[in-house]
């Protein structure tokens, strides 16, 4: 079995197939083909099964990935998943998101020289191989506990929260303010990262588990959140953050600037069938427009090939840094650079320009100076610099910060960090209020769908000893 591994000499680094841009940029499927069973096995053979495996420890959730890889170049593809899935609630889904280039993959021990092993095509082959084979089966409990779970958010943290107190024996409801299961998964990523067919694919096992889903209900609004305290012997918040962040600049009422999120969730609302008003009058639609996207993250690129996708005339992306300290995927930048966006470094908005629609933006060029508290260098303005970029559709991705949950909950003792996020003891994960949980971004901030299932899963093990606490206090 040791000659099936060790094989990056001689077998190189190949991803699965990439559809060429001319055509991929003209519909919304996933940009790679799926591998093979034999370009799977050869692509885990090049695994060097070092001591102390770099992937590894840069996952996030420390998945067993020397582990799986060793089994599916053994041809033991259902073991391979079953050790993927024990670690990651969504391994299908990480295997098409994950930024693998500054995760997994970025610390490969053989990168230099002979290039990573393709873990996250791996991780993506092995869960859709297990679900093509009806290996996959819905959460199956043999005695159900009669202790009820409120989880709040449908997104990755919450779902992968729900599916491990599932295991576990609770009755789990789960309510989300939007129609479907997923959140960020459902409306903010595009199809050609994500297709939607496979959030749905898992949102129906989760079902079929024995969770319950209660959607378009807002908590604050349509329930209140003192009524599923009484109602629940623990409650998870997991609602995200989706507040656009914005700076102020003249000309910001002009019409044609949007937030990243209003745009790419019409996008994915008319792929899913959806009738979008602002869609169809052109104010959320690229079509034929010179759109001009502000920032650099992954947020950022989903909006640049997206605008490309819908027929955009020209697509430009402005960031105030350079590559290198771009904070979004390299991956996903050479993806939209093949594609046709235009990448504008070292450059910052000044204003919008514009009657009552906004014409142009002034920018400025800017250079790299000192290094901050961070350790990344401050952009500092060039003098003289500014110039106009021509613009019909300005598209803001600066980032997304949290609702105020403490009024919009109407809880004035949730307490709240001096970012907004929900405050919590990181070792129980519990709020300031007793037997009230918090996981995913609304407690780290914007961050990566894998960070928010760690966390979920994190959560669901604390609320768990929580609740064994109340049963032994009870019997008591």
């Amino acid at each position: 079995m040791t000659n099936n591994l060790l094989r990056f000499i001689e077998i190189d680094q190949s991803y699965p197939n990439k559809r060429e841009p001319n055509s991929r940029k003209n519909d919304f499927g996933e940009i790679y083909d799926d591998y093979s069973e034999s370009a799977a096995l050869n692509q885990a053979s090049r695994c060097s099964q070092c001591g102390v495996p770099f992937c590894q420890i840069h996952c996030p959730l420390q998945n067993n990935i020397p582990d799986w890889l060793m089994m599916t170049a053994q041809g033991r593809l259902k073991e391979a998943y079953e050790i993927s899935a024990s670690t990651n609630n969504m391994p299908e889904i990480c295997g098409r998101i994950c930024p693998q280039d500054r995760l997994c993959e970025g610390n490969c021990v053989i990168e230099n020289g002979f290039k990573s092993v393709t873990i996250g095509s791996v991780e993506r082959y092995l869960t859709d191989n297990a679900f093509d084979n009806g290996w996959i089966k819905p959460v199956k409990i043999l005695e159900e506990r009669s202790q009820k779970v409120c989880i709040i958010g449908a997104g990755p943290g919450g779902l992968s929260a729900a599916e491990e107190l599932r295991k576990l024996g609770y009755q789990v409801d789960v309510y989300d303010r939007y129609d479907r299961i997923g959140g960020l998964l459902i409306y903010g990523i595009p199809n050609f990262k994500l297709e939607k067919s496979i959030v749905e694919r898992r949102a129906s096992l989760l079902k079929e588990s024995g969770i319950n889903f209660y959607l378009n209900t807002e908590v604050g609004k349509d329930i209140s959140f003192e009524q599923l305290r009484q109602d629940y012997d623990s409650i998870l918040i997991s609602t995200g953050v989706y507040e656009a962040r914005d700076i102020a600049l003249p000309g910001v009422g002009l019409s044609n600037i949007v937030p990243a999120m209003s745009y790419l969730t019409a996008s994915n609302r008319v792929g899913l069938g959806d009738e979008v008003i602002n869609f169809s009058n052109g104010k959320l639609n690229a079509y034929g427009k010179d759109v001009v996207v502000l920032g650099g993250g992954d947020t950022a690129m989903d909006c640049v090939r997206t605008a490309t996708r819908q027929g955009a005339r020209s697509v430009k992306c402005v960031y105030r840094r350079d590559r290198v300290n771009m904070p979004g995927s390299l991956r996903e930048v050479n993806h939209a650079e093949e594609e046709g966006v235009e990448f504008i470094w070292l450059t910052t908005p000044e204003a919008y320009i514009g009657q009552k629609k906004i014409e142009a933006i002034r920018a400025a060029n800017v250079r790299l100076g000192s290094s901050d508290s961070s350790g990344r260098q401050s952009p500092e303005l060039v003098a003289n610099s500014s110039h106009e970029l021509k613009c019909d559709l300005a598209i803001k991705a600066f980032g997304f910060d949290p609702e105020d949950l403490k009024n919009s909950f109407d809880q004035p003792n949730l307490k709240l960090t001096g970012w907004g996020t929900l405050s919590i003891d990181f070792l129980s994960k519990m709020t300031s209020l007793n037997g009230v949980f918090a996981a995913g971004d609304i407690v780290r901030g914007a961050s990566l769908v894998v960070w928010a299932i760690r966390d979920g899963r994190d959560a669901a093990l604390q609320m768990h000893k929580y609740m064994q606490g109340l049963l032994l206090n009870r019997e008591n």
